[in-house]
């Protein structure tokens, strides 16, 4: 990705650095320098800063008092630490899902699946693609369940899940049969309103894909 913007947004900034350090371009504990950024980028430090507290929030940036940033650490520790929490913020979403959602709903919340579910069994499927589609049922359902404050959480979380699935591609390719599984099991127990028979199988595939993300990061098979 080419930074263009010469009068950009500090999320477009956010945006722009976020790549980098999903993509391994910034490594992991690599210090970023405000000026040094700012002067890359043709942008007000002001701007960096903001921009900074932005990946900060997203969990891809660590700021230290008098130490300045950093993009933080992903080891299988860090990454199953944040796979955990993410894990429960999705069981939280299933459970009120399975409470609201009303039959007008049911087309909107089937159509992602259907697509991840299509992608995940593509020949050769393309990961980042499979990933941002999964983002997308999660989206769908943060709109449904309509709590401001749990689809922020989740949001802020995407892009550092979604970092640890790029570093971890190869493992997770090994995991879309899993995948495709999930999503075809989890509409059932939402329509049923089945919310335990929902956060089980979010625990259980959630369990599955942190622990090919430790596997890739470890180096273990």
């Amino acid at each position: 990705m080419d930074f263009q913007a010469p009068n950009t947004l500090a999320e477009q900034i956010a945006n722009y650095m976020a790549e980098r350090i999903m993509t391994g371009q910034i490594r992991p504990g690599e210090r970023i320098q405000e000026a040094r950024l700012a002067g890359e980028l043709k942008v007000s430090r002001a701007s960096v800063k903001e921009a900074l507290y932005t990946l900060e929030r997203w969990h891809l940036v660590d700021i230290t008092p008098r130490k300045g940033a950093s993009a933080t650490r992903l080891d299988a520790e860090h990454a199953s630490e944040l796979y955990d929490v993410y894990m429960h913020l999705l069981m939280m979403l299933v459970t009120r899902l399975c409470e609201r959602w009303q039959e007008k709903h049911r087309e909107p919340m089937l159509a992602p699946v259907t697509h991840v579910v299509e992608l995940s069994k593509k020949p050769s499927a393309d990961i980042t693609a499979v990933v941002e589609a999964s983002f997308g049922v999660m989206e769908a359902c943060c709109e449904v369940v309509g709590n401001p404050y749990l689809t922020e959480a989740l949001s802020n979380f995407k892009p550092a899940v979604s970092r640890a699935y790029y570093l971890s591609a190869d493992r997770y390719r090994q995991g879309l049969k899993q995948t495709s599984a999930f999503f075809n099991q989890l509409p059932a127990a939402v329509l049923a309103r089945d919310s335990a028979a929902a956060q089980a199988l979010i625990r259980e595939f959630a369990e599955t894909q942190q622990a090919l993300i430790q596997q890739a990061l470890t180096g273990k098979s």
